[in-house]
């Protein structure tokens, strides 16, 4: 699953174009390493979001299309 639409249904960033924004900003990183939106996701990567300065850092526990809004937690952890 594309980087954008993953943090869209995992609703760690609400909307897809605010994802795809972060993304050209180079506020992302997969495993370390700036990640574009079009980027593969996969079990067990870690996704480093920067907003001003603050970093949520979360490890990748599935991959889902669609996934109901209470479920969404359960896509990802807290490193």
């Amino acid at each position: 699953m594309r980087l954008d639409k993953y943090l869209k249904v995992s609703r760690l960033i609400k909307r897809r174009t605010v994802a795809n924004e972060a993304c050209d900003a180079g506020r992302v990183t997969i495993n370390e390493k700036v990640a574009k939106a079009s980027q593969e996701v996969k079990p067990g990567d870690v996704i480093a979001i920067h907003f001003g300065n603050r970093e949520t850092k979360v490890r990748v526990l599935t991959v889902q299309e669609s996934i109901r809004k209470e479920d969404a937690e359960n896509m990802y952890e807290y490193v």
